[in-house]
């Protein structure tokens, strides 16, 4: 419910703050006098974009604040989805607008984002103008007629559940079959590189231990001669340094009779003489070992050049590289052998989702179809009730060729305001006026079912006038005792059935034009409502004629 609206430095106005009631309150004013003014800014305050002329001439911000009850529509979860304080009995939207074309937006002073701002006005308030009849030709808007009529909110709700994981089952599938193509594509490339690299036989270590082995059969001549020559110098018969360190060992073994620190030497003598016997020995065998084999030599240079053109041919810095793309080779014909299995798997998935989806759609058709002869024989009842007597209306549901996010239901609201000739959809046929009323007991009818706090009608009564005026004004009465119901209007038969009844006027003074809002009670309503009837000349009988309309008001 709509508590409050305050207004400050917008456009022509400079302050106002309009209280509401939770019934049915009515607006009027003469032509100009500033009301829709009123409806852009509580507009404003419900996240509509806004520019610069918003803020009053000579001001350098507006504030524009809605003051909201929404205790009774379950909206903690968007609060706490939004970060944003959650006060039950006052929700404040608040805009300010800066002269510099700077704008903000707080929900309970907690700064908010204009889509937020917009997505819980929607919620909060339903502003039903003469540009919005043309809704009345939107088949979504025609199908959620239905549904609501329906009660179909934890169908279709479970519904779009399902159609989610068909959705997501189809486009997993298509992926999934357009890689297995490419895969296809690419398999006997990729067959051939990994025969390739399986034929190499690699081994991360082998390119090492060849440059090694390279090195010594390149230079076996070389090395063969040096290690003789340690041998020799090591164990010559003659001039070999362990015939030295020998005598050296025995020079040193008769000194222990006289010097305890001769003990020492002898160990470390006889220590440097087994070293040294010993690595005489090992150059020796490794000189008879080492041999000069071409066929070896010439084998390892082409095992070494096989390696490195494999990896100048892909680029990659070594042979451990080569390796993985090696097994990437090997995983990717896995994956190619084994697509078809994933293939048929998820088809068969996305075959049982698409039987849950159409049984849903089903259910939902049923629900639809129920509903839709409700609709037609309630729309038919409370239209004829204005001025379209003849009225005949009907709901199609034809079924589309492939389900989605709503169903397998397409709908058409057929039409006609005579009682022959063919029904043709609504857009088509009807007249502005008559759309007009067809869409105000649309809203009547649905808006029991739509959970929305407040509903304003901006002057939806054009094109109506006398007894259907009259009748329209008992449709937003009646409407205004199960919920909040606003009507901006210029017909006094709907201006009198309101419990208060706000006038919206300019004041001039020599410095500048101001709208201002006042309630109207007593014999100021009744005046307003002789004008409304007379124009800016009031007679007797326009007076009389205001105090008969006001009296099913009980003033």
């Amino acid at each position: 419910m709509l508590k409050s609206l305050f207004i400050q430095n917008f456009v022509l106005i400079d302050l106002l703050d309009i209280r509401f009631n939770d019934s049915f309150t009515v607006i009027t004013g003469e032509t100009g006098a500033g009301k829709s003014i009123i409806l852009g800014a509580l507009a404003l305050a419900l996240g509509q974009r806004a520019d610069t002329r918003s803020v009053k001439s000579g001001e350098e911000r507006c504030v524009i604040e809605a003051a909201f009850n929404v205790s009774k529509f379950e909206l903690e979860e968007f609060f706490a989805e939004n970060e944003l304080e959650y006060d039950p009995d006052t929700c404040i939207l608040r805009r300010e607008l800066f002269a510099s074309g700077k704008s903000r937006a707080y929900v309970n002073d907690s700064p908010a984002s204009l889509n937020a701002l917009k997505e819980l006005g929607n919620r909060l308030i339903d502003i039903h103008s003469q540009h919005q009849n043309l809704l009345l030709a939107d088949t979504k808007f025609q199908l959620k007629v239905v549904d609501v009529m329906a009660q179909n909110e934890p169908s279709l709700k479970a519904y779009r559940k399902l159609y989610g994981q068909w959705t997501g089952l189809k486009k997993e599938l298509a992926d999934l079959i357009a890689r297995s193509n490419q895969a296809k594509q690419d398999e006997e490339y990729v067959r051939y590189q990994l025969e390739q690299l399986e034929e190499a036989k690699l081994s991360i270590d082998e390119p090492n231990e060849l440059e090694e082995e390279l090195a010594i059969l390149a230079n076996a001549e070389d090395i063969k001669s040096a290690m003789y020559r340690i041998g020799q110098q090591l164990n010559g018969d003659e001039t070999g340094a362990l015939i030295f360190i020998k005598d050296a060992l025995n020079a040193a073994e008769s000194l222990r009779r006289f010097m305890p620190e001769a003990n020492e030497m002898v160990e470390r003598l006889n220590s440097a003489f087994i070293d040294l016997k010993d690595l005489a020995s090992d150059a020796s065998y490794r000189a008879e070992d080492i041999e000069f084999d071409p066929e070896r030599l010439e084998w390892i240079n082409k095992r070494l050049d096989t390696l490195y053109t494999l990896q100048q041919k892909h680029r990659l810095p070594n042979v451990g590289a080569l390796i993985e793309l090696r097994d990437s080779y090997r995983a990717k014909l896995t994956d190619i052998e084994s697509f078809e299995d994933q293939i048929e798997e998820i088809r068969k998935k996305a075959e049982a989702a698409a039987l849950e989806v159409r049984q849903a759609a089903e259910e939902l058709h049923l629900r639809r179809a129920s509903a839709a002869e409700r609709v037609a024989i309630e729309l038919v009842a409370n239209v004829s009730q204005l001025g379209m007597p003849n009225t005949r209306f009907r709901v199609e549901l034809p079924a589309k060729q492939e389900p989605d996010e709503d169903g397998i239901d397409d709908v058409r609201f057929m039409f006609s305001a005579h009682k022959t000739g063919e029904l043709e959809r609504v857009a088509q046929t009807a007249s502005g006026g008559e759309i007009s009323r067809l869409m105000l007991c649309v809203k009547a009818m649905i808006a029991g079912s739509t959970a929305l706090p407040a509903i304003i009608f901006d002057e939806v009564d054009t094109g109506v006038s006398g007894d259907i005026a009259d009748k329209m004004g008992v449709i937003m009465q009646q409407l205004g005792q199960t919920m909040q119901v606003v009507a901006i209007t210029h017909l006094p038969q709907i201006a009198s059935k309101g419990n208060e009844h706000y006038f919206v006027y300019k004041e001039d003074s020599p410095q500048q034009t101001l709208t201002q809002v006042r309630l109207l009670e007593g014999e100021e309503r009744v005046m307003e409502i002789a004008r409304m009837l007379s124009g800016a000349s009031l007679t007797e009988a326009s007076i009389a004629n205001a105090r008969d309309l006001l009296k099913p008001a009980k003033l």
